[in-house]
């Protein structure tokens, strides 16, 4: 699954009238073009925004798969080594894998649960700064 990846730095009303400066990363998924994935961060956030707006890094990331979770608060991103075996040959691949959840335990178990139909090994899980996946409109 290919993403467009995207830092955006804008004022947002943080309280009663407090506005803030806030530094967010948002997945964009189903985004033909980076204007398209930049179109539509920009209308997801347009009711929050008080003031300047910058998209500081656009970029494309891919996943091997997402594990959604709808109590999840944060989202993990897992590396995880795939082992084939092709008759006598072994095949190792390096894939990252985002998982929603609300703290890194619950994250692995979640990963350990939806991979173990497959022959794999953790290699490393971390917490992004991922405020949220959103889907393009096509």
């Amino acid at each position: 699954m290919i993403f467009h990846e995207i830092k955006v730095k804008y004022d947002r009303q943080t309280g009663e009238d407090n506005p803030g400066k806030v530094k967010e990363t948002y997945l964009i998924d189903g985004a033909v073009s980076f204007a398209d994935a930049e179109n539509c961060l920009m209308e997801e956030i347009k009711p929050f925004i008080f003031g300047d707006c910058e998209v500081q890094n656009c970029k494309r990331s891919q996943f091997f798969e997402t594990f959604t979770n709808p109590d999840g608060a944060f989202w993990y991103k897992a590396r995880v080594e795939m082992i084939t075996i092709d008759g006598e040959k072994e095949t190792r691949k390096n894939v990252a894998v985002l998982i929603e959840a609300n703290t890194l335990t619950d994250a692995a178990e979640a990963l350990k649960q939806a991979l173990n139909s497959y022959d794999c090994e953790l290699i490393s899980i971390a917490k992004t700064p991922i405020v949220d996946i959103l889907h393009a409109v096509q």
